[in-house]
């Protein structure tokens, strides 16, 4: 049988146009002509004499063959990543301070965290989670060299933005929107004020004229999703760590919702190495989120 030797720049053009649902997207990010891109593929599709890719609509989708590899593609670019990583900070030592969104904090950290300590594993990492205002805060007064915020960062010098997510509303998976009119308003679940989702939903319902009450609120956003799943209102949220007792609301279901932005803050304009290391591998695991 012949063996196969996978290209590793072929690999990450196909997870890449498959993470952004564009080759011609990932052509951009990559710097590679469409031509490029397509010739990449078509390479692909020989070493593996099968399509990985099929028409679907307007659209293409993977094929059997393309789902089993994108998931060995991912492994492979992640061991790669991390090897160079690795390589390239050997020497690397000391402390670096990260704090992420609650949004985050429960599958994004946890990939971050494991990317890092296995290239650099005397480095030590100090991770908090926790609401937008108290991480600015902890930036701000460097308890922080790095932080994933949303936006309302105010005007801080050494944010970097990385893009835009819709706010959605949610309910809980297994019921319906709650009825609600003018004498009965809709229930609502929500973090303590200040909030920015909060701030959006109560906006948006209210040039809508619909009434509205606070029915839950919490300082967790565990708690949030326990309640929505529970039936006790709806509440706003991106799709970003969405549980699975909780499902998207239709979008003609309530008034519309703007995006939010999301930022990466650093405390100061130059990190320090192992800070910028973390940087690197912060943006990359966040990047599939944003498209």
């Amino acid at each position: 049988m012949r063996r196969i030797t996978f290209d590793l720049d072929v690999l990450r053009t196909f997870v890449t146009g498959v993470e952004l649902g564009s080759f011609a997207k990932a052509a951009d990010r990559l710097g590679r002509s469409t031509s490029a891109v397509s010739a990449q593929l078509k390479k692909l599709e020989d070493q593996l004499d099968a399509p990985v890719l099929r028409k679907a609509g307007r659209g293409m989708e993977l094929t059997s063959a393309g789902e089993t590899l994108l998931a060995y593609a991912r492994r492979l670019l992640e061991l790669n990543d991390e090897a160079l990583t690795a390589l390239r900070g050997a020497d690397l030592a000391g402390t670096v301070r990260l704090g992420m969104q609650q949004d985050f904090g429960e599958h994004l950290l946890t990939e971050v965290l494991g990317r890092f300590a296995r290239a650099h594993a005397q480095v030590s990492i100090e991770a908090r989670v926790g609401r937008n205002a108290h991480l600015i805060e902890q930036v701000g007064n460097g308890q922080l060299d790095l932080a994933l915020a949303w936006d309302r960062a105010g005007d801080w010098p050494y944010a970097h933005r990385l893009g835009q997510l819709p706010m959605r509303w949610l309910a809980g998976a297994h019921g319906g929107l709650p009825a609600h009119d003018a004498n009965t308003p809709l229930p609502l679940v929500m973090l303590d004020a200040p909030c920015l989702m909060r701030s959006a939903a109560i906006d948006a319902l209210d040039r809508a004229g619909i009434a509205w009450r606070i029915a839950f609120t919490s300082t967790s956003l565990s708690g949030i999703w326990a309640a929505v799943a529970a039936g006790l209102g709806v509440t706003v949220r991106t799709a970003v760590g969405m549980p699975a007792g909780v499902r998207l609301l239709e979008a003609s279901a309530l008034p519309p919702l703007p995006h939010i932005g999301l930022s990466l803050l650093q405390s100061e304009a130059q990190l320090k190495p192992v800070a910028q290391r973390l940087r690197e591998i912060v943006l990359e695991a966040v990047a599939p989120a944003l498209g």
